[in-house]
């Protein structure tokens, strides 16, 4: 384990962790990062979950990335995934990019919450912590849908439902 890297996944809520309610019939932010801990129980890695906020990312605001950029500044890694939804990913990994902090940041999420095919949740997350573990170079990256490049490379293309390569 002596080359593996420290990492730190925060959890801010998405489509990610979404499960159902069987009173209201609706679908709500587990605020217990389930999906997480369900996908990491056999990892063999040093890693910690810190979970905050626990919104849709449309319901996220300034005080909201503020917050994320805050934590991501205090804790005690250089390697960091953030779980975000997909809808703001890219308004979120800009602000954390402005910081230009000395760390390795990914952002990953997922369209269909874990809790209904886990499928999706699972291969986002790991692509990120595979690729974080073989990034040096400090910066924000987005990893979705076997894209993995820098924030500012990568786009939501909402008629399709999934992310690709600006300009592809």
């Amino acid at each position: 384990m002596k080359n593996i890297k420290k990492t730190v996944i925060i959890n801010t809520g998405g489509t990610f962790n979404k499960i159902y309610n069987p009173l209201s019939g609706t679908l709500e932010i587990d605020t217990h990062s389930k999906a997480l801990k369900k996908i990491t129980a056999k990892w063999m890695c040093p890693l910690t979950i810190q979970s905050i906020i626990h919104k849709d990312s449309l319901e996220m605001t300034a005080d909201d990335r503020a917050l994320l950029l805050e934590t991501i500044s205090s804790v005690d890694a250089t390697h960091i995934i953030v779980i975000h939804g997909t809808d703001t990913m890219d308004v979120s990994a800009t602000y954390i990019a402005k910081a230009k902090l000395d760390k390795v940041v990914i952002f990953t999420g997922a369209m269909v919450p874990y809790s209904i095919d886990p499928v999706e949740a699972t291969a986002n997350l790991a692509s990120a912590y595979g690729c974080l573990q073989v990034l040096d170079e400090s910066g924000v990256y987005i990893a979705m849908h076997g894209i993995i490049a820098r924030y500012d490379t990568v786009e939501k293309n909402r008629a399709l439902g999934r992310f690709e390569p600006v300009n592809l």
